[in-house]
């Protein structure tokens, strides 16, 4: 149902802490209007930030833990498409990443790129205190801290972008404390100036997030209570702080300037207690405590949630365990119950499918999308399981998919598949080369295309010919751009 084992990234951090080039800029901003902090014609994000960024995101694909659920996934998207709109962010369309560590940790990399653990979910046991980690790094992003850092970083000599982003993947792919000495061997006698500039890059995005999530009709103190409980934690941890405050450092007088702004937003929310957030949250916990389900369980009940959520996380636990009939029945009341929450339907249809009841699969995943278009949990799920009933149908349905969602490797992996079995093999090379692309593996892509092409000339299918000629020029460039991490 939800593949979920989830690793450490414990030196993740301390490496992102790096890749984020600061400059010497604190503006002083009049606190009622929270005005950007960049000026109106440099907003929008450019091309090398776009570049680099989606590279850098390749790469981490291929080397650090991911965390696939599509529902999760789902939520985060359209969270982040709520917030865009008031973040003065322009020109681009970020792309989130959920990453598979029990650890409280979230990043911005520059060119649109937003990194989630699971354990963020864990931690903030609302919606809003999650929101605005997810603001705050919206807020980098809008506020270029890398394009206005990377002055800073050349006048200091400080490595680039892409160095330091490779030692973050040295440390992302298991290299432990071997990898932070390689991120930092070179950048150590620059690290103190770091940390200096980037404590005022904290205070602009915390500010920007302020306004964002005012914008997005959510409590902007939510964003205060968080810094006071993360600090609460470090003193209850023994001063060992948690991955975010490594590259997030939470400080007195940060706090005071974000309760200053918040003094003064007169914001009024409009967002309330969310049970769709409760509900991915139980997908959460559960997927870090995949061992021990009882744990999350355990977890869940020391926060304040709805009896619903308690509900699903028994119905995950149950399908988990073998008890499909009793999963199934709690959620399709519980779908009877929240009609406009898409993830319980689609839940339902994934609890049916992992248990080998496609039929009721296809069933349930068709019903659901005549109801609610275009979902893409339900509409992965129909896919794969008219795999194995139809296979030109499932090339249809999850053809249209990848070109609403060309930055999922999932949905790739699975069209090469569906194409291979409808008879159309240069197609289903060329889908395969996209999966591996995006997951880093461009070398291994490129070698799918000429495969992709040799069968595309065997069978005079000239649409898909057109189509990987295209691809390869995209590919190449690609791998162009990956040479600068290595």
């Amino acid at each position: 149902m939800q593949r979920r084992h989830l690793t450490c990234l414990g030196t993740l951090a301390l490496c992102l802490a790096l890749a984020t080039p600061s400059a010497a800029l604190d503006l002083d901003l009049e606190p009622p209007e929270l005005p950007s902090l960049v000026s109106s014609d440099t907003q929008a994000v450019s091309g090398e930030e776009v570049r680099l960024g989606r590279t850098w995101l390749r790469q981490f694909r291929a080397r650090a833990p991911i965390w696939q659920d599509p529902i999760t996934q789902a939520y985060v998207d359209s969270l982040v498409a709520r917030l865009l709109p008031y973040s003065s962010l322009s020109g681009i369309r970020p792309i989130t990443t959920l990453v598979a560590s029990e650890q409280l940790n979230a990043f911005a990399v520059p060119g649109g790129v937003i990194g989630i653990n699971a354990g963020l979910f864990a931690f903030a046991d609302q919606e809003a205190p999650m929101v605005s980690v997810v603001a705050h790094e919206l807020g980098h992003l809008s506020q270029h801290h890398y394009a206005r850092g990377k002055a800073r970083a050349e006048q200091t000599q400080i490595p680039t972008m892409a160095a330091m982003l490779a030692g973050m993947l040295i440390a992302a792919g298991g290299g432990g404390d071997a990898g932070i000495a390689a991120a930092m061997g070179s950048q150590a006698a620059f690290i103190q100036d770091q940390l200096a500039y980037s404590r005022r890059f904290e205070r602009e995005a915390d500010r920007a997030g302020l306004q964002t999530m005012a914008g997005a009709g959510y409590d902007p103190q939510a964003m205060v209570d968080m810094f006071r409980t993360m600090q609460r934690m470090i003193a209850l941890q023994g001063g060992n702080p948690p991955e975010f405050l490594l590259t997030h450092p939470v400080t007195e007088s940060r706090i005071s300037d974000a309760q200053s702004r918040v003094d003064q937003v007169h914001a009024t929310p409009t967002r309330g207690q969310s049970l769709e957030y409760q509900l991915v949250r139980a997908r959460a916990l559960l997927a870090i405590h995949d061992r021990d389900p009882s744990q999350a369980v355990t977890r869940q009940n020391r926060d304040s949630v709805p009896e619903d959520a308690r509900r699903y996380l028994r119905a995950l636990i149950d399908a988990e365990q073998g008890r499909t009939d009793q999963a199934l029945n709690t959620l399709d009341t519980l779908s009877r119950q929240h009609p406009d929450l898409a993830m319980l339907p689609a839940t339902a249809a994934q609890v049916a499918l992992d248990a080998g009841r496609v039929d009721a699969a296809i069933t349930r995943g068709r019903h659901q999308l005549r109801l609610m278009p275009g979902y893409a949990p339900t509409t992965l799920v129909l896919g794969e399981a008219l795999l194995q009933r139809d296979p030109d149908a499932a090339y249809r349905v999850l053809r249209d998919l990848s070109g609403q969602h060309p930055e999922d490797p999932q949905v790739f992996a699975l069209l090469a598949e569906a194409a291979g079995h409808s008879g159309r093999k240069a197609w289903g090379h060329l889908a395969r080369a996209e999966q591996l692309q995006l997951t880093g593996h461009i070398d291994r892509g490129i070698e799918q295309l000429d495969v992709a092409k040799k069968v595309a000339e065997e069978t005079s299918d000239t649409n898909a010919l057109a189509r990987i000629e295209q691809r390869r020029e995209a590919f190449i460039g690609y791998r162009e751009t990956m040479e600068d991490f290595r």
